[in-house]
């Protein structure tokens, strides 16, 4: 699969390895922009307050199904539900919101772990199936929240909590399963 990453840090970077590893072509997209226009997947990795911005810089956005990876650390653009609704009005392909509850500092151990740490997941039905490839080639099983409404919502709403687990123990690895299944 041919993906474009845009942003270069820990979680754009740090994805970009993983699918690498797992024999996608990535390119990595970084503040001075490029051309995405044979991506069959774009990966927006920027700061929530910089989708704009980032976006704008870059070329060849023509409806490819598209990952949003972004937190929420300021204010919310009013006119959007969420960060997702956002980057779809520019991308405008089928959308999903993944890796935003997991710690991308931690993405080298992810292969040391007992059971595969999860990663939750919210998705148009015609990005769901990508996404959720692309969640295990990066390492997680990928758990589906539902629809990007309210998926990405709640997803993104839900950064508090892991903000506040993160100050007490640390970057860390969830698991959801049912019972019998670890």
């Amino acid at each position: 699969m041919n993906i474009t990453v845009i942003g270069r840090g820990r979680v754009g970077g740090g994805l970009a390895r993983l699918w690498e590893k797992a024999g996608h072509e990535v390119r990595a997209l970084g503040r001075d922009g490029g051309d995405a226009s044979d991506a069959d997947v774009v990966v927006v990795a920027v700061p929530g307050n910089s989708i704009a911005e980032a976006l704008q810089r870059v070329t060849g956005l023509k409806g490819q199904v598209t990952i949003d990876t972004t937190n929420l650390y300021t204010e919310r653009d009013s006119a959007f539900p969420s960060l997702s609704h956002q980057i779809k009005s520019v991308i405008g392909g089928p959308t999903a919101k993944s890796f935003s509850t997991v710690f991308a500092s931690a993405y080298e151990q992810i292969g040391a772990q007992r059971v595969t740490p999860s990663s939750l997941y919210a998705a148009e039905p015609d990005a769901k199936g990508i996404t959720a490839r692309l969640i295990g080639d990066a390492g997680f099983d990928p758990v589906y929240v539902g629809d990007l409404d309210p998926g990405a919502r709640l997803l993104e709403d839900s950064s508090a909590l892991t903000r506040a687990l993160a100050g007490q123990m640390g970057p860390f690895f969830y698991r959801y399963a049912r019972p019998g299944e670890l």
